[in-house]
This record gives C-alpha cells, sequence and structure tokens, in this order.
C-alpha cells in the first residue's frame, strides 16, 4: 500500500536591506538544498514555494514530512542572495496552511 505524502510548511522571513524576485528566493533554496544534501536530498524534498510576499519579505515553502529537517537546516544556512547579504529564518511549521496561517500571519 502506498502511503499518501504528508506535507509540511514552513513560513520564512528574509532579513535583508535588498528587495528580491520569487524566483530568486526559490532558485537559492533550490541550490542550497542541491548543495547540502545533493541530488537524492532534493528529490526527496518535494520542495515548492507556496507564496512569496515582496513587501512583508516573507515566503511559504511546503516539502515533505520526510524531508523537514533537510529543508530547514538548508534554509537557515543561506546568507546570500545575488551576492547580497541576506539571513532566512523559519518562523512556523505547520502540517496545514490554515493553522499555519493562524499561528503566523503569512
Amino acid at each position: 500500500m502506498i502511503r499518501q505524502v504528508r506535507p509540511r510548511y514552513l513560513a520564512i522571513q528574509i532579513d535583508t536591506d535588498a528587495s528580491f524576485e520569487e524566483d530568486d528566493v526559490k532558485d537559492v533554496v533550490w541550490n542550497a538544498v542541491f548543495q547540502f544534501f545533493g541530488e537524492y536530498g532534493a528529490s526527496k524534498a518535494g520542495l515548492f514555494l507556496i507564496n512569496y510576499d515582496k513587501q512583508k519579505k516573507q515566503a511559504v515553502l511546503r516539502c515533505s514530512h520526510k524531508a523537514l529537517p533537510i529543508v530547514h537546516s538548508s534554509v537557515v544556512s543561506i546568507t546570500k542572495i545575488k551576492g547580497k547579504p541576506t539571513a532566512l529564518h523559519v518562523l512556523k511549521i505547520s502540517g496545514t496552511l490554515k493553522a499555519l496561517g493562524k499561528k503566523r500571519n503569512v
């Protein structure tokens, strides 16, 4: 019997003075996962950028529950986006978008 993939949603705050596009954030997260855990880790992550708010500098990522430690450690290890100093902080983690919205106004 095939088990259903249980998603986890991560609310992320991007701490920087610069402004970035959605594709920049998506690319840097994918590259961090790929760099630290290789193709196998990146394929298991099931990583997807759900939402990105350019004004609040917040993003919501989806990953599989088994890959949560991989994605979490990769996200917090990011120090630059497009050569600009940046820090990414995981604000909250949840199993549903509804609960994530209640935990944090994202």
